[in-house]
Protein backbone atom coordinates (compact mmCIF):
# COMPACT_ATOMS: atom_id res chain seq x y z
CA UNK A 1 0.00 0.00 0.00
CA UNK A 2 3.14 2.26 0.68
CA UNK A 3 4.58 1.90 -2.67
CA UNK A 4 1.00 2.65 -4.34
CA UNK A 5 1.18 6.04 -2.38
CA UNK A 6 4.51 6.60 -3.16
CA UNK A 7 3.94 5.60 -7.46
CA UNK A 8 1.26 8.38 -6.98
CA UNK A 9 2.82 10.86 -5.25
CA UNK A 10 5.69 10.51 -7.58
CA UNK A 11 3.40 10.63 -10.74
CA UNK A 12 1.45 13.68 -9.61
CA UNK A 13 5.14 15.18 -8.90
CA UNK A 14 6.03 14.15 -12.64
CA UNK A 15 2.62 16.00 -13.69
CA UNK A 16 3.28 19.16 -11.70
CA UNK A 17 7.26 19.21 -13.68
CA UNK A 18 5.61 18.67 -17.25
CA UNK A 19 2.95 21.26 -16.51
CA UNK A 20 5.92 23.75 -15.48
CA UNK A 21 8.57 22.76 -18.01
CA UNK A 22 5.21 23.48 -20.82
CA UNK A 23 4.33 26.84 -19.53
CA UNK A 24 7.96 27.78 -19.37
CA UNK A 25 9.04 26.57 -23.21
CA UNK A 26 5.45 28.52 -24.11
CA UNK A 27 6.36 31.33 -22.25
CA UNK A 28 10.08 31.47 -24.04
CA UNK A 29 8.10 31.23 -27.41
CA UNK A 30 5.89 33.94 -26.40
CA UNK A 31 9.04 36.04 -25.45
CA UNK A 32 11.01 35.37 -28.67
CA UNK A 33 7.79 36.64 -30.43
CA UNK A 34 7.38 40.25 -28.58
CA UNK A 35 4.93 42.10 -27.40
CA UNK A 36 1.24 41.04 -28.19
CA UNK A 37 -0.45 44.40 -28.85
CA UNK A 38 -4.12 45.73 -30.05
CA UNK A 39 -4.26 47.03 -33.39
CA UNK A 40 -2.64 50.69 -33.49
CA UNK A 41 -5.03 53.47 -35.47
CA UNK A 42 -2.33 54.07 -37.98
CA UNK A 43 -0.27 51.88 -40.40
CA UNK A 44 3.14 51.51 -41.16
CA UNK A 45 5.89 53.58 -38.78
CA UNK A 46 7.82 56.61 -40.51
CA UNK A 47 10.89 54.56 -39.91
CA UNK A 48 11.84 51.05 -39.71
CA UNK A 49 10.39 49.08 -36.96
CA UNK A 50 14.15 48.33 -36.04
CA UNK A 51 15.74 51.47 -35.97
CA UNK A 52 12.63 53.06 -34.30
CA UNK A 53 12.90 49.92 -31.34
CA UNK A 54 16.63 51.03 -30.84
CA UNK A 55 16.72 54.67 -31.95
CA UNK A 56 13.07 56.32 -31.18
CA UNK A 57 14.11 57.93 -28.01
CA UNK A 58 16.86 59.56 -29.59
CA UNK A 59 14.48 61.00 -32.13
CA UNK A 60 12.01 62.47 -29.70
CA UNK A 61 14.86 63.84 -27.54
CA UNK A 62 15.86 65.73 -30.69
CA UNK A 63 13.12 66.73 -31.97
CA UNK A 64 11.99 68.09 -27.99
CA UNK A 65 15.15 70.17 -28.25
CA UNK A 66 14.01 71.88 -31.70
CA UNK A 67 10.70 72.65 -30.34
CA UNK A 68 11.76 73.67 -27.18
CA UNK A 69 14.89 75.54 -27.61
CA UNK A 70 14.49 76.72 -31.58
CA UNK A 71 10.91 76.88 -31.37
CA UNK A 72 11.18 74.42 -34.74
CA UNK A 73 8.21 72.00 -34.05
CA UNK A 74 9.17 68.82 -36.36
CA UNK A 75 6.65 66.52 -37.69
CA UNK A 76 8.25 62.88 -38.32
CA UNK A 77 9.20 62.29 -35.40
CA UNK A 78 6.77 64.18 -33.26
CA UNK A 79 5.56 62.57 -29.89
CA UNK A 80 1.88 63.70 -30.25
CA UNK A 81 2.52 61.83 -34.12
CA UNK A 82 3.68 58.46 -32.92
CA UNK A 83 0.90 58.58 -29.88
CA UNK A 84 -1.58 59.78 -32.76
CA UNK A 85 -0.87 56.95 -35.05
CA UNK A 86 0.86 54.02 -32.41
CA UNK A 87 -3.07 54.77 -30.08
CA UNK A 88 -4.83 51.61 -29.52
CA UNK A 89 -7.87 51.77 -32.18
CA UNK A 90 -10.38 50.87 -29.14
CA UNK A 91 -9.42 53.50 -27.01
CA UNK A 92 -7.06 55.68 -28.75
CA UNK A 93 -4.74 55.21 -25.94
CA UNK A 94 -1.35 54.21 -25.91
CA UNK A 95 -1.90 53.20 -21.65
CA UNK A 96 -3.86 51.08 -20.17
CA UNK A 97 -2.86 47.39 -20.40
CA UNK A 98 0.35 44.91 -21.50
CA UNK A 99 -1.85 45.13 -24.98
CA UNK A 100 -1.60 49.10 -25.81
CA UNK A 101 1.77 50.50 -27.68
CA UNK A 102 4.28 52.01 -25.23
CA UNK A 103 2.83 50.50 -22.18
CA UNK A 104 3.36 46.74 -23.74
CA UNK A 105 6.52 47.28 -25.26
CA UNK A 106 7.82 48.95 -22.28
CA UNK A 107 6.87 46.53 -20.19
CA UNK A 108 8.20 43.82 -22.39
CA UNK A 109 11.38 45.30 -22.67
CA UNK A 110 11.70 45.79 -19.00
CA UNK A 111 12.63 49.72 -19.55
CA UNK A 112 10.51 52.56 -17.29
CA UNK A 113 7.98 54.38 -18.75
CA UNK A 114 7.80 58.19 -17.92
CA UNK A 115 7.43 60.27 -20.54
CA UNK A 116 3.75 60.70 -20.21
CA UNK A 117 4.05 62.22 -16.51
CA UNK A 118 4.15 65.12 -18.56
CA UNK A 119 2.71 64.30 -21.86
CA UNK A 120 -0.71 63.10 -22.94
CA UNK A 121 -1.26 59.28 -23.06
CA UNK A 122 -4.30 60.05 -25.60
CA UNK A 123 -4.45 60.72 -29.34
CA UNK A 124 -5.83 63.53 -30.95
CA UNK A 125 -9.37 63.43 -32.79
CA UNK A 126 -8.04 61.81 -36.05
CA UNK A 127 -9.45 65.22 -37.87
CA UNK A 128 -7.04 67.00 -35.53
CA UNK A 129 -4.29 64.99 -35.87
CA UNK A 130 -4.40 64.87 -40.02
CA UNK A 131 -4.58 68.85 -40.00
CA UNK A 132 -1.49 69.16 -37.91
CA UNK A 133 0.69 68.15 -40.47
CA UNK A 134 -0.80 69.16 -43.94
CA UNK A 135 1.11 66.21 -46.57
CA UNK A 136 3.41 64.91 -43.57
CA UNK A 137 3.77 61.35 -43.78
CA UNK A 138 2.90 59.53 -40.58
Amino acid sequence: MASGEHLRQALRAFLVASSLLGAVAAGGKALAAGPVLDAARSGPCVEDPKLMRRSHMEFLRHDRDDTVRRGIRPVKHSFSGCVDCHANAKDDRVLGSERHFCQGCHSYAAVKLDCFDCHASTARPVKTASAAAPGATR
